[in-house]
C-alpha cells in the first residue's frame, strides 16, 4: 500500500511543477533550483552571482529554510526582491510551496529566479519545482566522496558548482576522485570550481547562466 501512496504524492507534485514551469515560460523567467547540504555556500553563491549579473539581468530569489529568515535578510540587503519559505521542519521545498510563494514576486520584472532549496542531500532530488536549471552545490570541506554516497543528487543536475576551492591547500580533497565519481553518474554536467570568498570561478558560472537564459528566451 505504501508504494502507490508515494507515487501519488510525487505525481501530484510533478503536475504542480509543470504548472510552475508554464508560468515561468509565459513570463520569460529562467528559474534555477540550487540544492546542497547545509553550509555549502548556497546563499554566498547567489550573492556573488548577483554581483556579476546585477547590470545584465533582473534577479529575484526564493529562500527555503526550515526556520528563520537569516539568508533572505542577507539577500534583501542587496536590493533584490526575495521571498522566504519556512518549511517548519520539512527537509525540502516542493512544487506547491513554490507555487504559494510566487504571487509575492512580480515575475514580469524578473529575468532569473534563484530558488535556494533547503540544505539536504537526499530529499530535494525527488521533488521537482518546475525550475529550468537544476544546480548542485558541493563544497571542499564536505569531502570528495559525496558523489559516491549521494548519487541521486548528482545524477539529475544540469550544473555542479564546487565551492570553497580556496580551502584545497588545507583540506584533504582529491578533485580527480571527485570528478571521476561525478562523471560516472552524470557525464554531461557542467562543472564550475569556485570560491565565494575570493570570487574565483564565479564569472564562468554567471556567464553560463546568461547563455542558458538567452537560449531559453530564444526558444520562447
Amino acid at each position: 500500500m505504501k508504494v502507490p501512496v508515494v507515487k501519488s504524492i510525487l505525481a501530484a507534485n510533478d503536475q504542480i511543477a509543470q504548472e510552475n514551469r508554464q508560468l515561468f515560460d509565459e513570463k520569460g523567467v529562467m528559474a534555477v533550483n540550487i540544492m546542497a547540504s547545509p553550509g555549502a555556500g548556497k546563499t554566498s553563491l547567489i550573492l556573488r552571482t548577483i554581483e556579476r549579473l546585477r547590470d545584465k539581468a533582473r534577479i529575484g530569489v526564493i529562500e527555503g529554510d526550515v526556520a528563520s529568515s537569516i539568508d533572505a535578510d542577507r539577500i534583501a540587503q542587496e536590493g533584490v526582491p526575495v521571498v522566504q519559505i519556512n518549511t517548519g521542519g520539512g527537509c525540502h521545498l516542493d512544487a506547491n510551496m513554490l507555487r504559494a510563494a510566487l504571487p509575492s514576486l512580480n515575475l514580469d520584472e524578473l529575468d532569473i529566479l534563484f530558488i535556494e532549496n533547503v540544505g539536504n542531500l537526499i530529499c530535494p532530488a525527488n521533488f521537482r519545482l518546475g525550475a529550468h536549471i537544476q544546480a548542485m552545490l558541493a563544497s571542499i570541506p564536505e569531502g570528495d566522496d559525496k558523489p559516491y554516497k549521494y548519487p541521486g543528487m548528482y545524477q539529475g543536475v544540469d550544473a555542479l558548482v564546487v565551492n570553497k576551492i580556496d580551502l584545497l591547500p588545507y583540506v584533504r580533497f582529491d578533485m580527480e576522485r571527485f570528478r571521476k565519481g561525478v562523471a560516472a553518474l552524470n557525464p554531461d554536467v557542467a562543472i564550475f570550481e569556485v570560491s565565494c570568498v575570493t570570487g574565483k570561478g564565479v564569472q564562468d558560472w554567471a556567464e553560463w547562466l546568461m547563455q542558458k537564459k538567452d537560449t531559453l528566451l530564444r526558444r520562447g
